[in-house]
């Protein structure tokens, strides 16, 4: 039987994140094993915890989300993430260059696109909001 899914949530809104955490542990195999409230607190718990794949929100305190994705990507080579961000914007369109960034989804589009890009992240493979790779 494969191991379950380990996925760290870095998103400072409490209200957004206790969202994203129970669209996870409702899917069979995820397990949320973090919840971090800023960027420099998503670094530490991705070194420390080494999740599958991690969802970090762009605009946080301290790091935001493409600073913390640089510093977890040096510590935590192995690890998929997900970028979660309010609005689609040509600024994020370099994101899956990003080493470890498999892409974004749009919050506004979490109820179509999360699922199917947590499990593309999970198989190393790009999801890019609500477009079709």
């Amino acid at each position: 039987m494969p191991s379950s899914l380990r996925i760290l949530v870095a998103d400072d809104n409490e209200m957004i994140r206790n969202s994203l955490c129970a669209v996870l542990e409702a899917h069979s195999g995820w397990i949320v094993c973090g919840r971090a409230v800023d960027g420099t607190d998503a670094v530490q718990k991705a070194a420390e915890l080494k999740p599958d794949v991690i969802l970090l929100d762009v605009s946080m305190p301290g790091l935001n989300g493409f600073e913390a994705a640089e510093c977890i990507q040096e510590r935590v080579p192995n690890a998929e993430i997900l970028v979660v961000t309010e609005q689609e914007s040509s600024l994020l369109d370099h994101l899956p260059r990003l080493p470890g960034v498999r892409g974004y989804v749009v919050k506004s589009r979490i109820a179509s696109d999360f699922i199917s890009a947590v499990e593309a992240a999970s198989k190393h493979r790009p999801m890019v909001g609500s477009t079709t790779a």
